[in-house]
């Protein structure tokens, strides 16, 4: 699915909710510590070593983690069951996370 460009912000937002619900579930079933996830969060993994993260769905609002999404879709795709796999290095995650909070 990709994300596409529109000027209406909710048809945008819908979209980013269907995503991460979307991998959210496929963490349910493969992922036991799950349930470590508060409300309001989603996981992601990060860099080659798959490192796990918890971020807040506010995140999804701000167009670099968006890009980031982006990249995530144009490199593996959604309908894998590996979980959100951001393609990026772990130092470059974590900054524009801290920026993010």
């Amino acid at each position: 699915m990709a994300i596409k460009k529109t000027s209406s912000k909710l048809s945008q937002t819908a979209v980013l909710k269907h995503i991460v619900k979307k991998c959210s579930s496929l963490s349910r079933k493969q992922q036991p510590h799950f349930g470590d996830v508060p409300k309001g969060h989603f996981v992601v993994y990060v860099g080659v070593n798959r490192s796990r993260y918890i971020v807040p769905v506010s995140f999804l609002s701000h167009p670099d983690f968006q890009r980031l999404l982006q990249q995530a879709e144009d490199e593996f795709g959604f309908d894998h069951n590996l979980g959100l796999t951001i393609p990026c290095e772990e130092q470059v995650f974590e900054s524009l996370t801290t920026m993010l909070r």
